[in-house]
């Protein structure tokens, strides 16, 4: 299992390409801006090669600002980007992304119960992403609420990640349910300004001021 710093979790950004015109870049790196601890490049649009060119140009600007990146459902284009890790869903072969990845890597599992949990912990997972209310950006998800949250968090000894639904208004109640942090796409990707909109998100949550540490080992 890598060893990171769960801190870099606390303010977790995911991309969009869907919402203002923005690009994946331009939300990811208005997230940096605005304190954002860890990003996330969501892509389901973009083909490999295009998906490793955006991947390859965010590595090194996430790596330069001390936050965590990692690269949705394509571990192979993780790995050649240069990115932290990746991040997969229960669609995806887990294994596989492991051993794509190999030990160094930051893994993630999205999770919607407790028996998936701790499956994904045996799978390799670094951390598990839960989603806790209902989102038009990820419909497929079940969203667990809260008392998801607190069920993984209580069995599970990886950081847990909560995601859908969540903004400045709530993000302390996930992590009060015992969440490392919280993910979000639309409440930075759609806001009239993404920088201000993940500042907001970090005072929250108490997180820094400054993007937190990478993985350390």
């Amino acid at each position: 299992m890598t060893v990171f710093d769960p801190g870099t979790l606390r303010v977790y950004v995911v991309t969009s390409g869907a919402f203002a015109g923005r690009s994946h870049a331009a939300v990811a790196l208005a997230a940096i801006d605005g304190g954002a601890t860890a990003v996330q490049l969501r892509a389901p649009e973009l083909d490999d090669d295009e998906l490793l060119t955006v991947a390859r140009e965010l590595a090194p600007r996430c790596a330069a600002a001390g936050v965590l990146f990692v690269v949705n459902d394509r571990p192979a284009v993780a790995v050649m980007s240069g990115a932290d890790g990746a991040h997969v869903g229960q669609g995806d072969d887990r294994e596989d992304a492991r051993a794509t990845l190999g030990p160094d890597r930051v893994l993630g599992i999205s999770v919607t119960s407790a028996s998936e949990a701790r499956a994904a912990v045996d799978r390799g997972a670094d951390y598990l992403g839960v989603t806790v209310w209902a989102t038009p950006t990820k419909p497929e998800a079940p969203p667990g609420g809260i008392e998801l949250v607190r069920e993984v968090a209580g069995i599970v000894a990886v950081p847990v990640v909560g995601i859908g639904g969540i903004d400045p208004s709530n993000a302390a109640d996930v992590i009060a349910a015992g969440a490392a942090g919280v993910a979000v796409i639309s409440a930075v990707a759609a806001a009239p300004d993404p920088v201000a909109a993940t500042r907001d998100l970090a005072r929250a949550v108490g997180a820094p001021a400054t993007p937190g540490g990478r993985r350390t080992a």
